[in-house]
């Protein structure tokens, strides 16, 4: 997904307008992880973002920081916000067996 969108408008309140882009990036994120994976037990879907005013000047930004990020957005005063979110496949890190020596 790579979109802007406004964080204005005159006939909704801006907490309104923000909170609906929280759950646009939310929809898509969710539909995203829900497509199927060449292999469940070794993959799961992660996610490279950018975020900024413009597109020019969007800073990758770690998924798990994406709203707060749109939230600092929002406070600088930008009137819209420009969001890439691209969905990929990555392989599950090997847990390490443990074994207890007595």
């Amino acid at each position: 997904m790579k979109k802007v969108f406004k964080l204005t408008d005159p006939k909704k309140h801006e907490d309104r307008v923000l909170e609906a882009v929280k759950h646009e990036i939310r929809k898509y994120v969710k539909r995203e992880k829900k497509k199927t994976l060449s292999d469940k037990t070794t993959m799961y879907w992660d996610f490279d973002c950018k975020m900024g005013a413009t597109a020019d000047d969007a800073k990758v930004v770690v998924f798990e920081e994406l709203i707060k990020a749109l939230d600092a957005v929002k406070e600088s005063g930008a009137k819209e916000v420009y969001v890439e979110i691209l969905a990929k496949e990555v392989a599950k890190p090997v847990k390490e067996e443990v074994t207890d020596e007595k």
